[in-house]
Parts: structure tokens; sequence; C-alpha cells
């Protein structure tokens, strides 16, 4: 079996014994989880014997150093480059991402989130996407919808996708926190989930970073950027900065609806500044009219 199943294996072999060790005696699995699991993985083909060389051809080895040196002149200032995982089975992959899905909207870690929310906000978009935002909590709207940033927030989050030449399918959206914070005595409005909130719910984000494997994160807003990297320092003193997360490269930035309340030019050109930075990051063109958008 190749190394992706074995490390799928071993992970869900590992959550099980977790739940049983919490006193879980059954797992709800969907029909449609079950059919994905039931294909034959192609690691699972069996494939000719073919006799092991008796050298290592020099080829070979100067590829892999090549290799090696070209990640290490990627890597930003300070980062350890990860070794590199290998490539998942995309049925698998579907598959352990459906069984993820599940186990999200039925948790009942934080009972007060719980018996308050209408849905659990999972996430959206492509599980095969290069670029991943990552946003702090549902907020009404989306709560009610079961969709991260569908707001006016939202709306502008969209349009700064489109601007970079992306459609909102083609990137995952998802948030740190799955349900929206409770506001008890309050009709409107929303709250910052608190750290044992975002510490409860986080593993869940980084099932779905792990199994997505982007080639850049962006963080949206303060409590994003505290809850994954532990930064209470101040969002303007650190956006525009690439950090790392989990081996993959990281941009904190203004929430949009900072922008929806500072509607100041220049705050506008800060986030598309820190857009152009995830485009270059990428390999993604960049067209002289996207450079200036939002200059005087």
């Amino acid at each position: 079996m190749s190394d992706a199943y074995d490390q799928l294996l071993g992970a869900t072999i590992q959550h099980l014994e977790d739940l049983k060790s919490r006193g879980a005696r059954h797992v709800s699995v969907s029909p449609e989880t079950l059919r994905a699991l039931a294909q034959p993985a192609k690691s699972q083909i069996e494939k000719p014997v073919v006799p092991a060389p008796t050298a290592k051809p020099p080829m070979q080895s100067a590829i892999s150093k090549s290799a090696a040196e070209q990640a290490s002149l990627l890597a930003l200032p300070g980062e350890t480059v990860p070794s590199e995982k290998p490539s998942l089975d995309p049925q698998m992959k579907a598959a352990a991402f459906a069984a993820l899905r599940e186990r999200a909207l039925a948790c009942v870690k934080c009972p007060h989130l719980a018996s308050s929310r209408k849905t659990v906000v999972f996430g959206v978009g492509s599980i095969d996407a290069q670029l991943m935002f990552v946003g702090e909590a549902p907020g009404a709207d989306e709560d009610e919808q079961g969709e991260p940033f569908v707001g006016r927030a939202g709306q502008l989050l969209t349009k700064i996708i489109e601007t970079m030449g992306l459609k909102r399918g083609d990137v995952y959206i998802g948030n740190i926190l799955k349900c929206r914070p409770d506001t008890p005595g309050q009709s409107a409005g929303n709250r910052k989930p608190t750290p044992d909130e975002m510490a409860t719910c986080i593993p869940y984000l980084h099932e779905q970073i792990d199994l997505i494997r982007p080639k850049a994160l962006v963080a949206l807003g303060a409590t994003a950027v505290e809850g994954l990297l532990g930064k209470t320092i101040g969002i303007t003193k650190l956006r525009g900065t690439w950090k790392t997360y989990r081996g993959i490269p990281l941009m904190p930035t203004y929430h949009p609806a900072y922008l929806l309340r500072n509607q100041a030019m220049s705050e506008k050109r800060k986030v598309w500044e820190d857009m152009l930075a995830v485009m270059e990051k990428l390999g993604m063109p960049v067209s002289q009219k996207q450079r200036n958008y939002f200059l005087k």
C-alpha cells in the first residue's frame, strides 16, 4: 500500500480510538461516504515486480539535490521547508473529507454553541484548492445559510477573489470556529470567539488544511491570526508580512468587514497589495491593470 493510504488509515484508526476512549460506541457515516470507501484504492492495484537496480543512477541523485536546493531558495526567512508529502488518492481524499464534514456537523464539544446554532458552517470551495482563506467564525447570515462569508463581508471577499482572476469555487473558504458564537440576551450582533472555543474547534481546520494542502493561506482579520498564530499584537503590524502555518505560507490581512467600515482608498490598497503578494507566491499572472488597482 502507498504511504498516502497508510497515512489516512493511521489517522482514521487514531480518531476512532480517540472516540472510543471518550465513550463513543457508534459512528454515523453517510451512504455517500460508504460508497466512496468501497471503491478500490489505486494504490492497492497489483503492479508487476520490477527488479531493483544494482546502483542508483547518478542523474537521479543530481535531480533530487536540485529539487531540494530549489525548495530552500523558495523558503521564507526563518522557515523550515517540510518534506514533500505523498499525493493523496482522489477517491480516498474525497472520502476522508466527507467523513471529516460528517464529524464536524455532529460536533457538540461546545454545548452552549451547539444549543444556540442553527447549523454548523463547515466550509466551502474546492478540496484541491491552491489558495485557502480562513476567517474567525460564522455570523448570523452564515449560521442561517450554512456557508461561510455569505453576508456583506462575504460578498466583498468574493469580489476580491474575482479581481484576482479566480472564482469563489476555485479557492477554499473556512473559519476557525464552525459554529456562530452565541450571544445570550442579544437579538442581533456577533461576538469574538473565546480562546477556549477556538482551541476546541481548530483541529477540524487542521484536518481541512492537511487534506486540501493549499499552496498559500490567507488569514482574514485579527481574530483569525490570533487563532492560527497566537499573535495578539494587532493585525495592523502583522498584515502584509508572510508567516508560516503548518509548513504553508500564510498572509495575514484585514477582514473584509473592516473595509466595509473604512472605505479609505489607502486601506483598500493595503489589502490589495496583500493579494498581489499572494498571487505572486502562487505564480499567478498579474496584469498592469491589477497592479494599479486602488492607487491614487
